[in-house]
């Protein structure tokens, strides 16, 4: 399969613009200005469009923040998995297509959201985050991205950092003393995103780069006491990854911090190349389950656009 032409266009019609102008940027010469008009077209076409079309009078999607409204009076326990139809997700989704935070309609629906979704949690704003590390650290990002100030929440999880460096979302309930990988990898992007969007401080830079050393001390993978794999799903790769951790999820945080790669990180990545299939593709291989607006793929097990696209920027920057 002639991989760059796939990306790009299917036998059917065009690739979404959210892929598209991604492909264009990292995997061409194209220049900014033909890449730039293809990133617009996300607001007002495909994917990115969709998605604002399903946001409530309320500001909302699906009438909650995490959640959907009413969702937990509901017989929920009967699906299959958490919906990934409220506004955390949603907003998290279109981050990952590169939406242009500055398109007209996207402050409108930004606004929305400052102005009228609470958290389920203690009702409080949605930019001012709440008590769980992996949303406070989603909600930086998205925060970050679409301008909104989030120097409260980076305020709280700089003092949720345990101990070994990394994060644990189950920390105040449980008091647990060991941090999770996953909670880790989504306070990581968000302190990276606030990093760069303000400077930060000595203590931001400091935090992260604990939270990294967790993760490369046990090469993204393994149990630092025994040396083996923690969880065997995460050498599969998902998109959306939603909140979970998984080793190319991990290598695409690394990859956006920039710099040679850490020694630590050679078992993951000679993951991610084991993985290519003979035509020169990835595959979708875990499907996060749960309630959606749309699937972007056609299944796991199938070639997958989008983590072809992760896995190809990934080698690109370790080979480098």
């Amino acid at each position: 399969m002639a991989v760059l032409p796939w990306l790009l266009r299917s036998a059917e019609s065009d690739s979404d613009p959210a892929l598209r102008w991604q492909v264009l940027r990292d995997l061409t010469d194209t220049p900014p200005e033909i890449v730039a008009a293809e990133r617009a077209r996300i607001a007002y076409a495909g994917w990115g469009a969709r998605l604002l079309d399903e946001q409530g009078a309320d500001g909302q999607w699906d009438g909650g923040a995490c959640f959907p409204g009413g969702w937990w009076s509901e017989k929920h326990s009967k699906e299959e998995g958490q919906p990934w139809t409220p506004t955390l997700p949603t907003l998290q989704l279109l981050v990952d297509f590169g939406i242009d935070p500055a398109a007209e309609r996207v402050r409108r629906a930004v606004d929305l959201v400052r102005a009228n979704s609470r958290w389920e949690y203690d009702d409080r704003p949605f930019f001012s985050g709440e008590v769980d590390c992996c949303i406070n650290g989603r909600t930086v990002v998205i925060g970050v991205y679409f301008g909104q100030d989030v120097d409260g929440i980076v305020s709280r999880l700089l003092a949720d950092q345990l101990a070994d460096g990394g994060w644990n979302c189950y920390a105040l309930e449980t008091g647990s003393v060991r941090s999770s990988f996953a909670s880790t990898i989504n306070v990581l992007e968000g302190l990276l995103a606030y990093e760069r969007a303000t400077g930060a401080s000595p203590e931001v830079r400091e935090a992260r780069r604990r939270g990294e050393e967790y993760l490369l001390e046990r090469r993204l993978l393994r149990r630092l006491s025994t040396g083996e794999i923690v969880d065997p799903s995460w050498l599969q790769f998902s998109f959306p990854v939603r909140w979970k951790y998984d080793a190319l999820r991990a290598l695409e945080y690394f990859r956006t911090v920039g710099g040679a790669p850490d020694a630590r990180l050679a078992e993951a990545l000679d993951l991610v190349r084991s993985k290519q299939q003979p035509d020169g593709t990835w595959l979708l291989e875990r499907t996060h389950p749960g309630r959606v607006y749309f699937g972007l793929e056609e299944g796991d097990g199938r070639p997958s656009r989008w983590n072809t696209l992760r896995a190809t920027r990934v080698l690109r920057w370790a080979d480098a």
